[in-house]
């Protein structure tokens, strides 16, 4: 089935379908699976990547720049199929650019919180330049799930102030090593914050909803998973997996969590998404 053709099928319009009792509960369930899995089109390839280049490299060149040239081909089929437009285009820079700046400050001599290991010609300050694909890919789920399950929120927080709890998320990733980690209390902050905020989402003909801070926990558990096989293959490492795997940190939960909000603000800024965000008056 041609990608084009799936999507007009997830989106067609749906009244009166009849379902009802346990069919309906089975039809909602299974389009609701299709939807994620199809917003998940960029991270669910490049992650393939990841999981299938060699450590060795591919056609002799190193698995670092081949994960970029991979990750670099899936967004221009995007674009070029008309799967994501220029304006969306320019926010997942915006979380490539972001994303890559972190990765430089976490790897850098002074704060080692996390090591790419192997060779790559396209390493900047330590950091391979196919690292930001992975928040941008983050960026690129939300922003697909938004048109796929026809979202919309109710009752979001002033932008203005979504904005700053924003910033002072992503400040804390880098401040927290100097004057303390304050996640908990801007944690704290975004929940009386985002606690009305409500995410209306339609899996086949009905609307349903979900506290929006518990789509937010939801997204940043998969992350974490996501990372855990990551390590796992070796793609980066934190200190404690030098000699041996193991888990990555429940904590990273929250902290992937706490990105989520701050990924989210920014596509809550592009205009067509902005249309169907309610804000109180």
């Amino acid at each position: 089935m041609k990608l084009s053709t799936l999507d007009d099928h997830l989106l067609r319009p749906r009244i009166g379908s009849g379902l009802a009792g346990a069919r309906r509960h089975a039809v909602e369930f299974l389009y609701f699976g299709i939807k994620e899995a199809r917003a998940s089109l960029f991270a669910g390839l490049f992650f393939a990547a990841v999981f299938l280049v060699p450590r060795e490299g591919l056609l002799g060149v190193p698995r670092y720049d081949a994960l970029l040239v991979i990750a670099v081909v899936i967004q221009a089929w995007m674009v070029w199929a008309k799967l994501e437009t220029m304006d969306e285009l320019k926010a997942i820079t915006v979380f490539h650019l972001v994303g890559f700046a972190l990765e430089v400050f976490k790897t850098s001599s002074g704060i080692k919180s996390w090591a790419y290991p192997d060779f790559a010609y396209t390493k900047v300050m330590g950091v391979p330049l196919f690292s930001g694909f992975m928040y941008a890919a983050v960026g690129s789920y939300i922003i697909q799930a938004w048109r796929l399950l026809d979202l919309q929120v109710k009752h979001h927080p002033p932008h203005w102030m979504a904005a700053l709890i924003a910033l002072l998320i992503y400040a804390n990733f880098f401040t927290h090593h100097y004057i303390g980690d304050y996640r908990w209390y801007i944690a704290a902050c975004a929940l009386g914050l985002y606690a009305r905020a409500t995410v209306v989402f339609r899996p086949f003909d009905r609307e349903r909803s979900m506290p929006l801070l518990v789509s937010f926990v939801l997204i940043g558990f998969f992350i974490w998973l996501a990372e855990n096989i990551s390590t796992f293959f070796g793609i980066w490492k934190y200190p404690n997996q030098m000699g041996a795997w193991s888990t990555v940190h429940l904590g990273k939960w929250s902290s992937w969590s706490l990105l989520v909000i701050m990924t989210f603000t920014i596509v809550a800024n592009l205009k067509h998404i902005k249309q169907r965000i309610h804000v109180p008056a």
